[in-house]
């Protein structure tokens, strides 16, 4: 195995996060088990995974079996998880919290993010993208800002170790700033070379917040050939370069950015690839180029959520 990677950021609430995450987004019926399992031997100290995902429960049993294993302590695991869109409304955060604290099997989390600014009708547990009788989702206004006073009471209740945000926007993010008693510690987005965030990265740098990437690869259709970095000869020729692949440019590139990559797998031999990111660097000429693929082009949109006026992507600096 490749060994523990010496590279962690210090939050602004003193805690600690290793440089590096294992994305457990779809990734269900006993695939994220396994690699969630493999990715700890290999290395990983930090793993990613939301209610909405479906696989807190598949996450806890992996992260419990290897502490009973001795191959880590609770405390040198760095568990992410969030909070779906349904559970918006204040009364019902520390709920949800407890449900997901249920599903993975332990006593706390160490970082809980609000999943999206924009809130969904609660509708029970389950209906997590609810749709009324026309087939229209059902938005609902609840601001934000009332959302994250009910999170910070989580940490209060030693629940979670740290609060964040993920998908929010440069405008949403200095609101919340500007109206919270416990700054967030993350933000966490979607960032490759056809979307940089280099602005949204910057404001969060600028007030102390880790940014997470995630999807640093785009998203891939082989027979599409794109997103067009992953096929561009260009690239191939950067990764030949340093002897290493496509992908772990590109993880390479996100962290080179600022921030830190979520690559998702569950195969064993691409765990361990994107893990081994961290014995090399990129150029400024390679960057030039990687750079050069920047359009504003998404992978996760969101759009059932564009008449929310909470929705995020309406600000064209969050996507430039």
């Amino acid at each position: 195995m490749t060994g523990k990677v010496e590279y962690y950021f210090k939050h602004n609430d003193g805690t600690h996060i290793q440089g590096i995450g294992l994305g457990t987004f779809a990734s269900t019926e006993g695939d994220c088990e396994r690699a969630v399992l493999h990715a700890i031997d290999v290395g990983y100290r930090h793993i990613d995974t939301a209610y909405f995902y479906g696989n807190e429960a598949e996450v806890g049993a992996a992260v419990r079996k290897k502490i009973a294993e001795g191959v880590i302590k609770r405390e040198d695991i760095f568990i992410t998880t969030k909070l779906w869109c349904n559970f918006h409304e204040p009364e019902r955060v520390e709920y949800a919290c407890r449900k997901t604290l249920a599903n993975i099997g332990l006593d706390y989390v160490d970082l809980y993010l609000i999943h999206w600014p924009f809130s969904y009708k609660y509708r029970g547990d389950n209906e997590l993208i609810p749709k009324d009788a026309n087939g229209e989702v059902e938005l609902v206004d609840i601001d934000y800002l009332d959302t994250w006073g009910a999170m910070e009471k989580l940490v209060e209740l030693g629940l979670t170790k740290s609060i964040g945000v993920s998908n929010f926007n440069e405008e949403q993010l200095t609101r919340l700033l500007a109206n919270c008693k416990i700054k967030p510690i993350h933000n966490q987005i979607e960032v490759h070379p056809a979307l940089d965030q280099k602005n949204l990265i910057a404001l969060c740098k600028k007030n102390g917040i880790l940014v997470t990437a995630f999807s640093p690869l785009g998203r891939h259709n082989a027979e599409l050939r794109t997103p067009a970095f992953m096929y561009d000869g260009k690239v191939q020729t950067i990764a030949d370069k340093y002897n290493k692949s496509i992908a772990q440019v590109l993880i390479r590139y996100v962290i080179e950015l600022g921030t830190i990559p979520l690559p998702k797998s569950s195969n064993p031999k691409r765990i361990e690839e994107n893990f081994n990111v961290f014995d090399f660097k990129l150029s400024a000429e390679d960057h030039a180029i990687l750079d050069s693929y920047h359009n504003g082009e998404r992978v996760a949109h969101a759009r059932q959520a564009i008449k929310s006026k909470y929705y995020p992507f309406n600000v064209y600096s969050a996507c430039f």
